[in-house]
C-alpha cells in the first residue's frame, strides 16, 4: 500500500495529514492553520504547545488520536482536549478498505457548525476529506466521559448495567427524530440532496441476502440446535419449536417477496431523511439540564446518509433489552413521530412505522444474523448449558456480545410482532 503523506483537502484546499505521524510533524502550525481556517480558533489567537498526541485504539476504521492543546489566550468553549480520527490506516489493509466512511461524516460535522444545529453532536474544530483517494481528518471535542454532569460511556449491548434504559432510549429517539424533522423541513440546508443522497442500492438494506432457501433452513436449524445445547443464552420465547416451525414458513415467503419488500421501504420519501444509522447506545453522550431532563448527544456518524427512518431506528435499538421491545416500543415509535413531525417533518403513523421496521428487520437478519451461533462459538468456544448472557466472558468478547443480544432482539421480534402477520399484510397491499 502506498502511503500518501499529505493531500489538499476538498473543503478547506488546506494541505492535511492523511497519518498520525504526518500530523506529528506538521504540528502546531498545520493545527493553527486549521482552527483558524474552520472558525473554531479566532485569528487572534492560536495554538502555542501540544500537550499530548498519542494514539488510541478501537472501531473499524483509521487511526485515531487523543490531541491536548494549550492556547495563547484561552476562550469560552474553546476545547483543550479533542480527539482525532483518520480515514487512513496505512498499517491494516482491512481497517483501511472502510476509509470511505468518513466522507459524510466530515461533511456531518461541517454541517453541525451552522447555527441552530437541532441536536448536540462533538464539537467540531476541523475536518476535511480528500475524495480522490479517500483521504481525511477529523478532529472534534472529547467527549468528558463520567466528569462534572457527563455520565460514563455504556457499552454496547451491556444494557442490563443501565440505569433507567427507557429514558436513555427516549432521549435517543428523541435526538433522531429532530434530526430528520429538521432535514425534512428544509432548514438544515439546501445542499442537503447533494451531500448526504439518497442512494438505494448503497442502503444496507439493499444488499441482497446471500443464502439461498436451503442454506437459510440449514442456518436457522443450527440456531434451533444452539438454543438446545445453550438454553440460557436465548430468550425462552424463541427456544420453543413452535417458534422455529414458523419461522421455516416464513422464510422462503420473505425470500420470495425480497426485491418487492425493499422496493417498498425505498419507495415513500416521508420515510426518508437525514439520520444516524447506529445510534446505539454507545455511540451517545448523557446528561441532565437545569430542570434534570436527561438529554443526549450523539457521535461517531460514519457513512451518515438520508435513509429509511425505520431502519434507523433498528439500528438505534437493535442492542437494547428485550424488556425496552417488549414494553416500550409502541411507545418509542409514537415517540419519534411526534418529534420529528415537530421538527418540521411529515406526519407518520406509528403503526406504519412499525411496519416498515418489521420488514426492514426480517430483511436484515436474515441477511447478517443467521451464522451468529457459528461466530459466536468461534470467539468463545468454552460455552456450556449453564452459560448465561451475563456471563464474564460476554463482557470481555464484544463481537460475540453483540452477535448474541441481536439474534435476541431479531428472533424475539420475529416472535412477539409475527412477523407472518406482517408479511400476510404486505402482500394484502
Amino acid at each position: 500500500m502506498t502511503i500518501i503523506d499529505w493531500v489538499k483537502g476538498d473543503h478547506s484546499s488546506l494541505s492535511i495529514p492523511t497519518h498520525a505521524q504526518a500530523l506529528r510533524e506538521g504540528g502546531v502550525d498545520f493545527l493553527n492553520k486549521a482552527f483558524h481556517n474552520s472558525g473554531f480558533l479566532s485569528t487572534n489567537n492560536q495554538i502555542t504547545k501540544i500537550i499530548q498526541l498519542e494514539e488510541c485504539f478501537g472501531g473499524s476504521t483509521g487511526q485515531k488520536l487523543l490531541l491536548s492543546l494549550e492556547y495563547a489566550f484561552p476562550e469560552a468553549q474553546l476545547h483543550t482536549k479533542l480527539f482525532v480520527k483518520f480515514s487512513r490506516d496505512f498499517n491494516d489493509s482491512i481497517r483501511d478498505r472502510a476509509k470511505n466512511q468518513l466522507a459524510p461524516e466530515v461533511k456531518l460535522a461541517l454541517l453541525s457548525q451552522m447555527k441552530g444545529f437541532p441536536i448536540a453532536v462533538p464539537s467540531c474544530a476541523f475536518a476535511d476529506y480528500h475524495e480522490a483517494s479517500g483521504s481525511g481528518i477529523l478532529i472534534t471535542e472529547r467527549i468528558a466521559f463520567a466528569q462534572g454532569n457527563i455520565e460514563p460511556l455504556y457499552e454496547k449491548c451491556l444494557d442490563y448495567t443501565l440505569p433507567q434504559p427507557l429514558e436513555h432510549y427516549c432521549a435517543i429517539i428523541t435526538a433522531l427524530g429532530r434530526l430528520a424533522g429538521t432535514q425534512k423541513s428544509g432548514s438544515l440546508s439546501e445542499g442537503i440532496a447533494k451531500h448526504f443522497p439518497f442512494i438505494p442500492e448503497q442502503q444496507a438494506i439493499n444488499q441482497p441476502i446471500r443464502y439461498s432457501p436451503e442454506q437459510l433452513q440449514r442456518r436457522l436449524s443450527r440456531i434451533s440446535e444452539f438454543a438446545a445445547r445453550y438454553p440460557k443464552l436465548l430468550a425462552e420465547n424463541i427456544r420453543q419449536a413452535d417458534f422455529f416451525k414458523q419461522c421455516s414458513l416464513d422464510i422462503p415467503q420473505l425470500l420470495l417477496r425480497e426485491k418487492a419488500i425493499k422496493k417498498y421501504l425505498n419507495e415513500n420519501t416521508d420515510f426518508i431523511a437525514l439520520i444516524h444509522w447506529n445510534a446505539n447506545i454507545d455511540n451517545a453522550w448523557f446528561w441532565r439540564d437545569k430542570e434534570s431532563t436527561l438529554q443526549c448527544g450523539l457521535m461517531d456518524w460514519g457513512s451518515v446518509s438520508q435513509m429509511n427512518v425505520a431502519m434507523a431506528l433498528w439500528g438505534a435499538l437493535s442492542a437494547a433489552e428485550l424488556s425496552l421491545w417488549n414494553d416500550h416500543l409502541d411507545e418509542l415509535l409514537a415517540l419519534f413521530a411526534s418529534e420529528y413531525q415537530k421538527a418540521g417533518g411529515p406526519q407518520l403513523a406509528p403503526a406504519e412505522l412499525k411496519f416498515q421496521m418489521c420488514l426492514a428487520v426480517a430483511m436484515l437478519g436474515l441477511a447478517w444474523l443467521m451464522d451468529a451461533p457459528a461466530m459466536i462459538l468461534a470467539e468463545i468456544p468454552q460455552l456450556n448449558a449453564e452459560t448465561d448472557r451475563f456471563d464474564p466472558l460476554f463482557e470481555q468478547h464484544e463481537s460475540a456480545r453483540t452477535q448474541l443480544q441481536m439474534l435476541n432482539t431479531f428472533l424475539n421480534l420475529w416472535q412477539s410482532q409475527d412477523f407472518a402477520s406482517f408479511l400476510n399484510r404486505f402482500i394484502a397491499d
